[in-house]
């Protein structure tokens, strides 16, 4: 009992330092920190701290990438945790991440093994001891994972608008890259958020095309994908603006379909339930009569 009781209380000291660690309102963001926002991509590995514990943090920091890793890739998980936290521009890299669900899986394995000292039987304890922590991973995980695809939906509905605003501002005479501020500085929603990163880039030295290309491949939406590579005409095409309109006028007409798919889809799953409370009472009231005249046939 006092050995159960000693490894949850270490079990929970180790979560709770990892989760106060991760705190930002412990400890001052270093310079990298507050620039790593307006970097292509985030470094992969945890930034130096010039704190004691640095070489801890680095060790537990790689062994939460690791277990992570080969975690969410037994679980059917190939798109790296970097690049989703990237797409819904987490404050959080890759490792802090790991981090933080390695913290939630010692928090949940220490209490339930807390709960195993209460009597409980071997087989619900071992369930508890090895259920509670990976289903903690796979809320975390699941809630980046839907995260990331509600990005990707949002970028989806958004670009037929934002590509007939580009296609107008192109026509007006502006060139690409203002069309790109204009519609990062007056834009609410996610391809808004996601061009304030291109023209970051841009500013950088990275010319358009690199940078809305490297837009497109994070995102991994193929009707961005195929905007990019008309943008990528600028330089040959004079009438840009043209095929831009057209461009958006087919990814228009693509969502309309989708969107009449999904209804479609959504109307026959509201037949399911009808069709079941339909059909148990009939079932019930044709039983009736079967059961009575079987009756009747085995008592003469």
């Amino acid at each position: 009992m006092i050995r159960l009781l000693v490894a949850a209380g270490l079990a929970l000291w180790l979560g709770a330092s990892l989760l106060l660690a991760g705190w930002s309102r412990l400890g001052r963001p270093s310079l990298a920190e507050r620039l790593a926002p307006f970097h292509p991509s985030p470094p992969s590995r945890p930034l130096a701290r010039t704190s004691a514990a640095s070489s801890l943090g680095a060790l537990a920091g790689e062994l939460a990438r690791t277990l992570g890793d080969r975690l969410s890739g037994l679980l059917g998980v190939s798109e790296p945790v970097s690049r989703r936290l990237r797409r819904v521009h987490s404050p959080l890299d890759a490792t802090r991440f790991r981090l933080r669900e390695l913290a939630w899986m010692l928090a949940v394995a220490a209490a339930a093994l807390a709960t195993t000292t209460a009597g409980l039987p071997l087989a619900l304890a071992v369930l508890l001891l090895a259920g509670g922590p990976l289903l903690a991973f796979l809320l975390i995980e699941q809630r980046l994972a839907s995260s990331s695809k509600h990005w990707q939906d949002q970028v989806g509905r958004e670009l037929p608008i934002v590509a007939e605003q580009l296609a107008t501002l192109l026509n007006a005479g502006f060139s690409l890259g203002s069309a790109l501020s204009r519609l990062a500085g007056r834009g609410r929603g996610c391809c808004a958020t996601d061009l304030v990163a291109v023209t970051n880039r841009i500013h950088q030295g990275v010319s358009e095309v690199a940078a809305l290309e490297e837009w497109a491949e994070l995102v991994g939406v193929a009707p961005l994908t195929r905007l990019v590579r008309v943008l990528a005409l600028q330089g040959e095409a004079p009438d840009l603006g043209r095929l831009v309109s057209a461009e958006a006028r087919q990814t228009r007409k693509e969502l309309q379909r989708r969107t009449v798919e999904e209804m479609e889809r959504r109307g026959e799953q509201v037949w399911i339930p009808v069709s079941v409370a339909a059909l148990v009472p009939g079932a019930i009231l044709l039983a009736v009569p079967v059961l009575a005249a079987l009756r009747v046939f085995a008592n003469a």
